[in-house]
């Protein structure tokens, strides 16, 4: 098995999307090739069909090399709580809330899983793409870093350097990278790759004999940035996606701090007649045609910053007008009447009155749903899944907005009363019936679905994939590692 690292010289680089169309890239060739990254933190993650929990940007990089997501592409995964802290995901199972601190006194063991997950990948594939985590040359965490460069040399690996244009200074980031690396890790390098760059891409023709100064590393190419062939991104550092329809026909969706699964937002954003607005505004709450609070890591956190920033009372205020509110998981949760969570199990402990919207309340225990599922709607049938802590009731009567099949039974699911509607789904809005009946009651006169079923979401995705491919393929010289792949 060859493995091709894809390094960033910081955050937000774009190692996701780089190592995403190189998935694409080389299935086009006919290699057998599989997504991987080590230890992962993000709050955005993903149910695999055996119930393990990976991060997102492995699962979109599974399906672009047209494979199922597996527990062995992500074998640990950290989900940021709160408190500088963060709840540890081991080979797809939930275990305890760790501080940083205690973390990293595990590192040794840590890095035995990973051993495991890579000999997994040994029998199964002939290339492994290995995704990054910020900086390859974090000085002060280069003896504890088991994302980077331990994976490639256990592997005896290659590498290839994306530097960020976006944020100016490239080739101090490049060349800085470089230097900071040892020489084992410098003989490692395919080359380097300029990303975001917007503009004319002439006026950087000069960039390969700039570098090439400084550095024995070759530029392989510059990507330009391209709004409409960005898959979901999972970094903390970006900012969701908005659509750019009319304002008038606005869903906000509110920005909580500990936001999680952000990408639940995906499927509106090519659909016409709707403009999806990420915000923590008040005032944007009262202009909107509808409002979805998200999934969160911390529900009872972020439940008291929105009493504290008085975005509830305009949450309510739109309930009474008639507005539709739409509650995703923890989102769901703080729709009802309460929410306890006396240990902590969760995030920060407490007990926290919630919107009152709903008739349901959330006690939280030390176990944690994470499960796939078929959701159905009236005649539509879709994929979706389920991750959280927390057991919601009904106090009073209320329908159940959807139905979900878990093994051979089928039960109501969520609740809906009147324009208020929650579920514990993720994945609700990838069938488009849903996305219609939302858009109908929040009168977008305007709206069309930019896909007619689940099927045509799913296909959606993979015409994306195949596109940042060939995006890849112009602007990339793949000589070398093709070299490298082949030989």
């Amino acid at each position: 098995m060859k493995a091709v690292a894809v390094l960033g010289t910081g955050s937000n680089s774009g190692k996701s999307w780089l190592a995403t169309a190189l998935c694409v890239w080389l299935r086009r060739q006919g290699v057998r090739v599989a997504p991987f990254k080590a230890q992962n933190m993000s709050n955005n993650s993903y149910v695999t069909e055996e119930g393990g929990e990976i991060g997102r940007a492995q699962a979109v990089q599974a399906e672009a090399c047209g494979l199922k997501p597996r527990r062995e592409m992500n074998p640990i995964l950290l989900k940021p709580s709160g408190g500088g802290g963060s709840q540890l995901i081991l080979l797809g199972r939930a275990r305890e809330h760790l501080p940083a601190s205690e973390y990293y006194k595990r590192v040794p063991a840590l890095w035995e899983t990973v051993q495991e997950a890579l000999a997994y990948w040994s029998d199964h594939c002939d290339v492994l793409v290995l995704e990054g985590a910020g900086s390859p040359v974090e000085l002060n965490l280069l003896e504890r870093d088991i994302v980077n460069l331990k994976p490639l040399r256990h592997l005896d690996g290659r590498w290839l350097l994306v530097g960020d244009v976006e944020r100016g200074g490239v080739f101090a980031q490049l060349v800085g990278t470089w230097n900071l690396l040892s020489p084992e890790d410098r003989s490692r390098g395919l080359g380097a790759i300029v990303n975001k760059f917007r503009g004319d891409l002439e006026l950087f023709a000069d960039a390969p004999a700039c570098l090439a100064k400084h550095v024995p590393l070759p530029l392989l190419g510059t990507l330009p940035c391209e709004n409409e062939l960005q898959p979901e991104s999972e970094d903390s550092l970006c900012q969701p996606y908005q659509s750019n329809g009319d304002r008038e026909d606005t869903i906000a969706w509110v920005r909580l701090p500990h936001l999680s699964n952000s990408q639940d937002a995906h499927p509106w954003l090519n659909d016409q007649g709707v403009h999806v607005q990420w915000t923590t505004s008040a005032a944007d709450l009262r202009a909107a045609k509808a409002i979805v609070l998200p999934g969160t890591k911390n529900s009872i956190a972020d439940l008291q910053w929105l009493h504290d920033s008085h975005l509830s009372d305009a949450i309510r205020q739109a309930a009474d007008r008639g507005i539709p509110i739409v509650g995703l998981c923890g989102g769901y949760q703080m729709l009802g009447s309460i929410l306890k969570d006396p240990s902590g199990w969760a995030g920060d402990p407490g007990e926290i009155h919630g919107l009152n919207l709903l008739p349901i309340e959330t006690l939280f225990y030390p176990s944690k749903t994470v499960r796939q599922v078929t959701a159905s709607w009236h005649d539509a049938q879709w994929t979706a899944y389920e991750i959280h802590m927390g057991e919601t009731e009904r106090t009073a009567r209320c329908p159940s907005w959807l139905k979900v099949q878990v093994e051979d039974d089928w039960y109501g699911e969520g609740c809906r009363l009147g324009n208020i509607r929650g579920t514990y789904l993720h994945g609700v809005f990838e069938a488009p019936e849903v996305r219609m009946d939302l858009a109908s009651e929040a009168k977008l006169a305007n709206y069309r679905s930019a896909h007619g079923s689940w099927e045509g979401w799913k296909e959606s995705k993979r015409a994306l994939y195949e596109r940042m491919a060939l995006t890849f393929e112009r602007y990339v010289d793949t000589r070398p590692l093709w070299n490298y792949v082949a030989n």
